[in-house]
């Protein structure tokens, strides 16, 4: 095995890790005591450990990208999350109009926030989902991937593959959401290089949508 392939084989490995952990999270949302919020919660914390064993340039690239123009990639990110809560506003109003089931799906993602406290909810979000996800899903995924396939091909196999474990949910909107998303923040990180920017973007664009102000 070579050196280049190394890499890519781990990543491929926890890419399929990732898959294996989120479908069916996205069919069940729980087992038992173990609530989507804990499922979610648990499987980033495991993937981003990984991430961080398996790449020995993660972790060096996070400390010098938090430790360099961080004001800026947090406004940067506080504006993002602005731009893409426009989108959804947008786009929540002309898919009530056009589908005849996107009331319904998007009634059924608010499901998930059902039978968790609404602290824990927002501690989850804040403190592991929104960030967790940016560092699995763009900074080791898709960063490893763009050294490999190059930047737009990186970009594209991630966010597809983001995509795809939000159809286990077997909710249209949800899956359209996803791949939006996907795009919104891969597309950020392929141009900044800031994993900052797209964690301050989703964590923020998380509580706004699930809590704050919701589309309902």
């Amino acid at each position: 095995m070579t050196k280049s392939g190394s890499p890519l084989l781990r990543s491929r490995l926890v890419a399929a890790l990732a898959a294996a952990l989120f479908v069916p999270l996205f069919i069940l949302r729980g087992i038992g005591p173990f609530d989507f919020w804990w499922w979610m919660s648990a499987s980033l914390v495991l993937l981003i450990g990984l991430g961080a064993a398996l790449d020995a340039d993660y972790v060096p690239f996070l400390r010098r990208d938090f430790g360099e123009s961080a004001a800026k990639k947090i406004g940067q990110g506080l504006l993002a999350a602005s731009g893409l809560y426009l989108i959804f506003f947008v786009g929540n109003w002309a898919a009530r109009l056009v589908l005849p089931f996107a009331g319904a799906n998007i009634g059924q993602v608010y499901g998930f926030k059902s039978g968790a406290p609404v602290l824990r909810i927002v501690l989850s979000m804040a403190l592991i989902i929104g960030p967790g996800e940016e560092l699995f899903w763009r900074a080791y995924l898709q960063r490893r991937w763009q050294k490999r396939f190059g930047p737009a091909a990186g970009w594209l196999a991630a966010t597809a593959l983001y995509t795809l474990v939000h159809i286990g949910s077997g909710n249209p909107m949800l899956v359209l959401a996803a791949a939006l998303c996907g795009l919104f923040w891969g597309y950020l990180y392929m141009k900044t290089g800031s994993a900052l920017l797209v964690v301050v973007s989703h964590t923020v664009w998380d509580i706004a949508v699930f809590l704050v102000v919701p589309f309902r």
